[in-house]
């Protein structure tokens, strides 16, 4: 499934939807954000019992602000609608495929 993008208004809904979703809090001028992209990419090709969704934090400010997101790029990991891992800072693709791992 390809990563999709959400909103404040959508967020509720996409960390509902999936068993597991881990949601990438990013923006436009954070390079770790745009260097951590490709990886996610791969982790949802790889992993299809996840389900990736990006939120962009200065067009969406309320879900950030809800989850204490204060760096970037942050990876909430949500299972059945609760968060239940966070992660803050650029992790290499092993790292997370092992950290989200332990919720699927």
């Amino acid at each position: 499934m390809p990563i999709g993008t959400i909103t404040d208004a959508s967020f509720n809904a996409a960390v509902e939807e999936g068993e597991t979703v881990l949601v990438d809090f990013w923006a436009n001028w954070c390079p770790p954000c745009k260097t951590i992209a490709p990886i996610l990419e791969e982790l949802d090709a790889e992993l299809p019992n996840l389900k990736i969704v990006k939120l962009n934090v200065d067009d969406e400010p309320e879900a950030p602000s809800r989850y204490k997101v204060m760096s970037l790029p942050a990876l909430i990991v949500f299972k059945n609608g609760q968060p239940v891992d966070k992660y803050v800072g650029f992790k290499s693709k092993n790292e997370l495929k092992n950290l989200v791992g332990r919720h699927l």
